[in-house]
This record gives structure tokens, sequence and C-alpha cells, in this order.
């Protein structure tokens, strides 16, 4: 075990995270750009820094967890931030979501300093979160993932080394297109189903038990059946993701023609006032379309 690992971003998902690295009895270091997330977790036993050049400055490990590649970016490379205070030999593992190109980019930073970095972005939500069950996808050396993977057992119950540098934010953006399609599907059929006099409760059972059975009907079901979307992932990072997959698709010549028909419905709840709301409040688009609420 590290004596000391830093943790950067504690909103959502990384708040949950890293109190269960400290449940589970590491020393932490926290930094959050809301001072008063930090000293939260002060409160309950951790260190809350002043920037993030002073989280590496005094850990070896140094994790984080982000809304996109520009706060990465601006934490790890900016001024006051990561690469500032990174010790030689120090290991960099962001669980953010965010551009493969970014990821290589301060993969590189990281190295010119010594430092290594994973790409270890996560899928499981909020619920995932806090039940340290999520599934973690990462990128980087060998060497790297198995010296960060006592780390991951904590947080995650899922966890894959997929390929070098890079590779964990591709596959989270196969994820990403699975989620959001799936929860489309689903509304689709929740709609169609209410709106032929079948309730709501029957048609997520009866599909549950089929070849329809999907993960996204099993978790996000009461949000979807109560209408009440307080996010547990927010669809306009949801919404940013599926542009990070379209970008992919475009540079490596990959057709995604659903993938961006549900990124301008996503696009719709951003223009409609519905960003914050969970990504499960897309059914709030194909009721809208249809002048139908289900129940």
């Amino acid at each position: 075990m590290a004596d000391t690992v830093g943790f950067i971003g504690l909103g959502i998902m990384g708040r949950p995270m890293a109190r269960n690295l400290m449940e589970a009895g590491y020393d932490l270091v926290v930094h959050n750009r809301s001072p008063q997330k930090a000293e939260e977790l002060a409160g309950e036993g951790a260190a809350a820094a002043g920037s993030p050049r002073e989280v590496a400055e005094g850990c070896d490990v140094v994790v984080t967890m982000l809304p996109d590649s520009p706060q990465v970016r601006e934490v790890l490379a900016g001024e006051g931030g990561v690469f500032e205070g990174i010790r030689e030999g120090a290991l960099i593992v962001d669980m953010s979501t965010i551009s493969p190109v970014v990821t290589e980019e301060l993969a590189g930073g990281a190295k010119e300093r010594g430092a290594s970095l994973l790409d270890a972005p996560v899928s499981g939500g909020d619920v995932g979160a806090i039940d340290g069950t999520l599934s973690i996808m990462v990128g980087g050396s060998e060497a790297d993932f198995d010296r960060a993977r006592p780390l991951f057992e904590i947080m995650g119950k899922t966890v894959t080394h997929v390929g070098p540098t890079g590779a964990g934010q591709v596959t989270k953006a196969a994820n990403q297109i699975v989620v959001a399609l799936t929860i489309e599907a689903v509304s689709e059929a929740l709609v169609l189903g209410s709106k032929g006099g079948v309730s709501p409760e029957k048609i997520l059972d009866v599909l549950g038990g089929g070849l329809a059975g999907n993960k996204v009907m099993e978790v996000k079901r009461e949000k979807f059946l109560s209408h009440t979307f307080d996010p547990g992932f927010r669809s306009e990072l949801h919404h940013k993701d599926l542009g990070i997959a379209l970008a992919a698709g475009r540079e490596y010549g990959v057709a995604l023609p659903v993938t961006a028909v549900v990124d301008q419905m996503l696009m719709t709840m951003s223009r409609k006032g519905w960003g914050g709301e969970d990504h499960s409040a897309l059914l709030r688009v194909i009721e809208d379309q249809s002048q139908h609420e289900i129940g």
C-alpha cells in the first residue's frame, strides 16, 4: 500500500471514490476547485491541499476525476498544476473521461518529468462509485497497471487493462455509445407501450426477462418510473462523451450514425434546460416529441 494517495476532483463520482480509498486505509491528500468539498473530506481524515501542485508534492500516486479534457489539462499542465510538483517515479491515474488525443499529450508531459500516466475512465455512475463496483478500463503500461491495481480493486469490481495509453478512453467512448443508445431505446419502448395502454412497470418487467433485458432498465428503473431525474450522471456530460466518440469515429473512419442522432437529442436536452438532469431524462425528449408522458 502506498503511504499517501492524492485525489483531485470530488464531484458526484470522485467524492465517494475517494471515501472508499480512505475506508480501505489509504491516507489521502485531496483537492477540489470548490474547497468546501475538500474540507468535508478533511473532516473525515483526509488532508486538504491548496493546489494540484501541492497534492503532487506530497504523493507518489495522484488520481484525477474531472469533467472534461480542458479541466484535466489545466489540473495537470496548468499553472500550479500537478506537473509542477510531480515526483520522479510518481504515477498519475486519470479516471476522467476525456479525448484520447489529450490523454496521449498529457502522458508525454508526465514522461518528460520522469513520471507516468494511466488513463482509467470508469462506468457505473454514482451508484457504482458509492458501492465500489465501478467498471474500470485502463490504458498504459502493464507495470503501471499492476502498481495501481490495488487502488482500482477498491473503487471497482471489473478492472481491465485494455491496452496502451489512450486505450482506456477509446473503450470508454464505446461504452458511452452503448449506454446512450440503450437509454434512448428503452425510452422509445416505454412511451410506445404507455401510449398503447400498457403500464411502464409491466413493460420493464417483461423486457427485463427476455433478450431485451439490460443494465439500464435495472439501474435507471426508478428514475424512469418516478420522473425524478436527480443526476447520477448528468446528461450534459454524456453529450460531451458522445462528442468524444464521434470525433474518434471521424479520426478512425468509423460510421456512427445512430450515435450522432442520440448526440443531437442530448443537445436538445441542454437547450431545454435539462442538461443538469440524469441521462435517463432522455425519456423526456421522446415524451416531448410524442406529446405523451408515461404513467
